[in-house]
Parts: structure tokens; C-alpha cells; sequence
């Protein structure tokens, strides 16, 4: 799957909304993916689940700045994320299913508060993206 130009401007006309509360948002999707998804916790054996906790909000901003990231290299996004590749395949080994759940969780929060930018089109070209993303972050799995 691959992003043509309107998805990449849909992505970087309402990303700077999203990267302005890295922190907020970021825990929120992961406390959504959790509470959802509780299998996922387990490669988190320490963190405090509750929302708002300090272990979610700097999870959560390392999450949305990694993205952040990619957004500023969406013609070569697999430059971005080789490194998180290679932790989370062969040192972490998560799930690789676990990305495709934080991705839905992540545009249940974009459309939480920022439902006037996400239009149709918005929704659908962050869902490539995220999708390129998790493609890409389980690339070394194979």
C-alpha cells in the first residue's frame, strides 16, 4: 500500500494537530489498546495501566513523535522506521498484530478531538498511513 499526494497532504494538513499533544494523545490510544485489547500488556510487564499514568504519557509521546517522524519522511517512511523495525522484531518481539490495534486506537482519539479535521478523506488517508506504518514495523518479521 502506498500514500499518493492527496493522502500525504490530508496527513500533513491535520498531523500538526496530533503532534502538538504528543503526550495526551499518544497515552490515550495506548490506555484505549489496552483496556480493549488487555493481551496487549503483556510486553509492558511494569507500567501503571491506569489512564493519564506517567508510564502511558511517555510510552504515548515516544509513539506519536516516532510518527511524527515518519510524517516528515512520508516519500521514505521505511528510512524512519528501520530502527524500530529491527527493536521491535528481534529485541522486543512483539506481536506484530499489536500494531494494526494501536492504529485503530490512535484515530479513535484523532476523531475524539479533532472531529471537524477529519473528514472522509482525512480518515482514510490516516488509516493508509498507519497501515504503511505497521507494515513497515513488521517487515523484519518475515
Amino acid at each position: 500500500m502506498t500514500l499518493n499526494a492527496d493522502d500525504k497532504a490530508h496527513i500533513r494538513a491535520i498531523w500538526p494537530s496530533i503532534a502538538s499533544h504528543a503526550e495526551q494523545y499518544g497515552a490515550e490510544a495506548l490506555h484505549r489498546m489496552f483496556v480493549c485489547h488487555p493481551q496487549t500488556k503483556t510486553y509492558f510487564p511494569n507500567f501503571d495501566f491506569h489512564a493519564n499514568s506517567a508510564h502511558l504519557k511517555n510510552h504515548g509521546k515516544k509513539v506519536v513523535n516516532a510518527l511524527t517522524d515518519v510524517v516528515k519522511h512520508l516519500d521514505h517512511p521505511e528510512a524512519s522506521l528501520s530502527h524500530l523495525s529491527d527493536l521491535h522484531a528481534f529485541t522486543l518481539r512483539v506481536d506484530p498484530g499489536n500494531f494494526a490495534l494501536l492504529s485503530k486506537n490512535i484515530l479513535v482519539v484523532v476523531a475524539v478531538h479533532h472531529s471537524d479535521q477529519l473528514t472522509a478523506e482525512t480518515h482514510q488517508s490516516l488509516d493508509k498511513f498507519l497501515n504503511v506504518v505497521s507494515g513497515l514495523l513488521t517487515s523484519k518479521y518475515r
